[in-house]
């Protein structure tokens, strides 16, 4: 009967990436691979999604923030206590790169972000012509914008579910856990909480 009291670590993992890019389909493929339990989505997704860490049981939850240009402001709302940072990138539109980038690096000069990994997925490796994930962390510079936090640069689709699951295995991987779970759970309706009051203005 303890045991069933007894919680998992959490950690919160930003979901980020320009609109179009493949983050939601990202998310609901990994639903197939793993028991989840939602919470209520308010202009944005959150999926929990269970995990092993150190063969210990985890919870990541998953905040996947819409990409338009008006989110894109808010996604600093949501950087405090994340564990890593997922950035999705359309790989098979050329012509968004420059943008992709330059929204990268603006999350990663984040303060709250200080030495957080960034897993950086090529989606769309479906789509004739598109980059791989190496020509895009090239392009992005991610070894220089990168020399603080540990990063890596994972080939998928999201629509084949090609490269998916090790992108999970990565995130599981990689991300920083924080000591107590208790304070995750309370972040996570603070935020919320938070979220409402701005979209009320």
């Amino acid at each position: 009967m303890g045991l069933r009291g007894s919680k998992h670590p959490e950690a919160k993992v930003l979901l980020l990436g320009l609109d179009n890019a493949g983050k939601s389909t990202l998310l609901y493929k990994l639903k197939y691979d793993a028991r989840v339990s939602t919470v209520a989505t308010i202009g944005f997704n959150v999926e929990m999604l269970d995990a092993r860490k150190n063969r210990k049981n985890i919870y990541l939850t998953m905040w996947d923030v819409g990409g338009q240009g008006m989110m894109r402001e808010h996604w600093k709302s949501f950087h405090a206590d994340a564990a890593a940072v997922v950035f999705v990138v359309d790989s098979s539109d050329r012509e968004r790169l420059r943008e992709a980038r330059r929204e990268l690096e603006r999350t990663l000069r984040s303060e709250q972000l200080t030495g957080r990994p960034l897993i950086l997925l090529a989606n769309k490796q479906d789509v004739n012509g598109a980059l791989t994930a190496t020509e895009i962390a090239d392009r992005f510079n991610l070894r220089k914008i990168c020399h603080d936090r540990d990063w890596f640069a994972q080939p998928c689709s999201a629509s084949t579910g090609f490269g998916v699951e090790e992108a999970f295995r990565r995130v599981v991987q990689t991300a920083k856990l924080p000591s107590d779970s208790g304070a995750m759970k309370d972040n996570i309706k603070e935020t919320v909480h938070n979220l409402k009051a701005a979209s009320r203005h």
